[in-house]
């Protein structure tokens, strides 16, 4: 027997026959390229990076763990460049999927702070990829690079002059103008500036240009449900994207640590403004499913010119600062709406291609298969209960007592299913990093396969990997039928073995969901004494339904805000403008699909 242990981490096997080594290298040549990794067409949020973890010792106090949040992509020179905040690095990717990290301190030797390159802005002039970091001084190098896929960078600029947080730099390229957009504070504005196109340092005062309205827009209140008075709501992130001529400045709301973290846009005919709020907001929004939160994150366009946006995921568990990645498929419709798809949005979800419309044909329609079902493990470390690997919240976890080989969990789908692919999230309990590892081991694991939970065969096999996994997910090239799925560590990298969402992904057996009945949405009238800005909806409970999304919109034709909603048949939203109508519209889903929407309702 022999075996080859191609990228994706499957071990091939064979009959061994005589072969010449041109022929063996042969085989092994056809058995890589038709690997698993390489057929890949989807990702899953949050998407899997090798996270840092927080560097800042009165962060950890919890407990050490992984974090990064305000990221900001772009396409340059045919690769997708991802950086966000304090990675002491970078990571660029050909495909959008296998991101490598490139290791770099931006900040010179003189800068004594906590933050290494916190919520960067990323750009490019020409040729030239440009970053910079958050500070109120100013004294931060503006960097340049025109081969950014090694560290090669230079100071383009030494000291930079504006001194701004959440820094954004444009590049009006048919103006060949340049601008600068920051701001972080519960007090005061977001502004805008010039850059000189020369020396890249301020021309002019900087000019307000977004202040938060959470009198009228109830998603821009803050708490984790938007219903909190007792501070003022956060606005940061400003990150502007040019489409038909006209500016549109995004911005992230009400605070990073909430589920409710979103990205609303403001709309201009020039690029400082004025700007008018877009009817349909917010427009990057996911306060409900196992990946929540969708605020402060920019928009880029793929090598396909379709738009995407990225934005931060929130843990907040161990520090209100634990959070992760997200990138949600989004553009512009018909009427120039911004827009950003998070239905589904935590579920498998198809890479950049020029036949996937990001409105309709986003998704790939494999559903989550063991939602609350059984589980099986091998030991429990105190209150992290095996339940929490499969609740669908990321802020719980289950953990085992040791990170030895050998610790399993087992996931009963209830029947037998088709199964197409597997996230596992890693919790981080008890771990020991700070900072960037330099040789921080992989996650090895073998996954299994049964249809009686008695015998049991491998599917996929990391039991030798290298490679830090954190939110590790595996497409398979051909669907594997099974009941059960095993998970078995091997070792850790760091802390005990703990997982966050043990997520299988499929299709069931079964019917999907049929239509909601008695859909409602409670909402004081205009002319009633109530609170406007909020929404009651109740509807009649599916018996076979896992959960619902709800969709809402300004128009019954644009529903592009999505909610979902597991386990009930009431929920409350918090997230209207007070003043305008507004249309819903519910569907259920399961492990066998989604089913048809309900009637569109309107609320006054």
């Amino acid at each position: 027997m022999f075996h080859f242990f191609n990228p994706s981490g499957v071990i091939l096997k064979g009959f061994f026959t005589p072969l010449s080594m041109k022929n063996i290298v042969f085989c092994f040549c056809i058995l890589v390229c038709s690997s698993l990794w390489g057929q890949q067409k989807t990702y899953c949020n949050p998407i899997n990076i090798d996270y840092g973890y927080c560097p800042i010792e009165p962060f950890v106090q919890q407990g050490k763990h992984r974090a990064t949040a305000d990221p900001v992509i772009t396409f340059f020179k045919g690769k997708y460049y991802l950086f966000s905040t304090n990675q002491w690095g970078y990571w660029h990717s050909d495909n959008m999927l296998d991101w490598k990290f490139v290791s770099r301190k931006f900040l010179r030797p003189e800068h004594k702070v906590w933050d290494e390159l916190c919520a960067p802005s990323l750009s490019f002039v020409n040729d030239t990829l440009l970053v910079i970091g958050s500070t109120h001084t100013k004294e931060f190098p503006l960097w340049m690079s025109t081969n950014p896929e090694v560290d090669d960078w230079k100071e383009l600029v030494h000291k930079h002059q504006a001194g701004a947080w959440d820094p954004q730099i444009f590049w009006d390229s048919e103006k060949d103008e340049l601008y600068m957009y920051y701001g972080s504070s519960n007090l005061y504005p977001l502004y805008g500036l010039k850059l000189n196109r020369k020396t890249f340092q301020p021309e002019g005062e900087p000019v307000p240009v977004l202040a938060l309205n959470d009198d009228e827009h109830g998603w821009e209140r803050f708490g984790e449900n938007n219903d909190n008075t007792f501070l003022q709501p956060f606005t940061e992130g400003a990150f502007v994207t040019k489409y038909q001529n006209k500016y549109y400045l995004q911005y992230g709301a009400p605070g990073t640590e909430f589920s409710g973290y979103a990205d609303g846009v403001y709309v201009g005919n020039n690029p400082l403004g004025p700007f008018e709020y877009q009817s349909h907001n917010p427009f990057s929004y996911k306060p409900g499913g196992f990946a929540r939160g969708a605020g402060h994150g920019g928009t880029y366009q793929d090598d396909k010119e379709q738009y995407w946006h990225v934005s931060t995921i929130g843990i907040c568990v161990k520090n209100n600062f634990e959070r992760r990645i997200g990138i949600w498929p989004a553009g512009f419709d018909k009427d120039g709406v911004m827009y950003s798809n998070t239905a589904y949005g935590d579920y498998p979800t198809f890479l950049p291609s020029e036949n996937k419309d990001h409105l309709t044909n986003h998704f790939s329609g494999w559903m989550l298969l063991n939602y609350n079902k059984p589980v099986r493990v091998s030991s429990t470390l105190g209150g992290f209960q095996a339940n929490f690997a499969v609740n669908e919240d990321i802020k719980t976890y289950w953990s085992a007592k040791t990170a030895k080989k050998g610790e399993f969990i087992i996931s009963d789908l209830g029947e037998m299913s088709t199964v197409y692919a597997i996230q596992i999230n890693y919790a981080d309990q008890d771990v020991e990093f700070m900072g960037k590892p330099d040789n921080s081991k992989g996650h090895q694991y073998i996954l299994y396969a049964s249809n009686d939970g008695k015998n049991w065969k491998i599917i996929w096999d990391k039991s030798k990997s290298t490679k830090d996994v954190p939110h590790e997910y595996i497409e398979f090239q051909s669907p594997i039928k099974a009941r059960y799925v095993k998970l078995e560590n091997h070792a850790m990298p760091t802390g005990k073995f703990a997982l966050s969402g043990f997520r299988i992904f499929g299709k069931g057996s079964g019917e999907k969901p049929k239509e909601v009945q008695n859909f409602i949405p409670l909402r004081s009238a205009p002319k009633v004494k109530g609170e406007r800005r909020n929404v009651w909806f109740k509807w009649q409970q599916e018996p076979s339904a896992d959960g619902y999304v709800i969709y809402f919109g300004k128009s019954p034709d644009k529903l592009y805000g999505s909610i979902m909603v597991y386990g009930k048949n009431e929920y409350y939203f918090n997230g209207l403008d007070r003043s305008d109508v507004y249309y819903f519209q519910i569907e259920a889903f399961n492990n066998n699909g989604i089913g048809p929407r309900s009637e569109v309702k309107k609320a006054d």
